[in-house]
């Protein structure tokens, strides 16, 4: 009950927010325009501010573990390409296909993992949560880039290969929240002190990230369209909340990890998707209401399954 409690509190005001975003555009509070606006906002600023601030201050010095970061980069590797391959006989649209395969494997990380793994272990958590997120993120977005690229409308996807593999480059290297992540470890790296100000205006910036992008996302949603794609929504959500989890756990497992290195494997693979995913489908050309249907199914169904997760692991003395 304690575990369900706590994993309400986590999803339920991300749920609510979503829900909100919907409501204020029936009541003419948020029109398209201001929902386009704060899309805008949180995906060439808010976000990258975020993912800065979270890596900024970290240790990685302190915290390394190179086998615990290899671990979550070729998880992230293995479960980006089998869901690829996989995602051409559950969607057929090419442009869906893409929302698809990012919705099935880009989780909550940065915004969930850290205050995840805080409130098991409290203060004496040793830093897996950022090791995660460093092994985790990037490919999380590089891989975004060049999927939502990839599968973009007719116009873009007639381009020759020479052009859409110079423009999918130019994609990542200016992807503002990729951009975020290295000034972020850079800074962590070099030891960048922060003025009391600059950290106040980081804060402030970082903290509009989920209320504004989980509203815009909410007013944008549109219950006809998320009907049409309730088949792929559905896959994707089982994929993102146990599929991977039930594959790559016991692995995890076998190769001696255990306590809060465990539950940092756990939020990248089982918890929501990130809404970042709906923020750059949008930016990038998309509709974004199949990631905005399975950012809505997995943010509500995770409060269950990772307190199912954390049952079965507590049960066989992982954690």
């Amino acid at each position: 009950m304690e575990n369900l409690i706590f994993s309400l509190n986590a999803t339920v005001p991300i749920f609510t927010l979503m829900v909100l975003g919907y409501l204020f555009r029936k009541i003419g509070l948020i029109d398209e325009k201001a929902s386009a606006w704060m899309n805008k906002f949180v995906f060439k600023a808010a976000l990258p501010v975020l993912v800065f601030k979270d890596l900024a201050d970290q240790d990685f010095a302190r915290t390394w573990n190179g086998k615990f970061v290899l671990f979550c980069f070729a998880v992230t590797s293995v479960s980006i390409a089998v869901i690829a391959l996989l995602s051409k006989w559950i969607v057929k649209d090419r442009a869906k296909r893409g929302e698809f395969i990012q919705s099935s494997y880009r989780s909550s990380a940065a915004l969930l993992g850290i205050a995840f793994i805080h409130n098991i272990y409290g203060d004496g958590a040793s830093g897996m949560g950022p090791l995660m997120i460093l092994g985790s993120v990037p490919l999380y977005n590089i891989f975004a880039v060049i999927v939502l690229m990839l599968t973009a409308d007719d116009e873009k996807s007639s381009q020759d290969i020479g052009k859409r593999i110079r423009s999918t480059i130019r994609g990542i290297f200016t992807n503002p929240i990729i951009l975020g992540i290295a000034v972020g470890m850079l800074w962590s790296v070099l030891r960048i002190p922060q003025p009391k100000v600059f950290r106040t205006i980081v804060s402030d910036i970082a903290a509009l990230a989920t209320p504004l992008g989980l509203m815009s996302m909410g007013a944008a949603f549109d219950f006809r369209k998320a009907l049409n794609e309730l088949k792929p929504a559905l896959i994707a959500s089982f994929i993102k909340l146990f599929v991977l989890a039930a594959v790559f756990l016991p692995l995890a497992v076998m190769l001696g990890f255990a306590g809060e290195q465990i539950v940092a494997i756990l939020v990248m693979l089982g918890s929501a998707t990130t809404v970042s995913c709906y923020i750059m489908a949008k930016s990038m050309g998309h509709e974004g209401t199949l990631s905005s249907s399975v950012i809505m199914l997995t943010t509500f169904g995770c409060s269950f399954s990772l307190t199912f997760w954390l049952y079965i692991l507590r049960t066989l003395h992982v954690i």
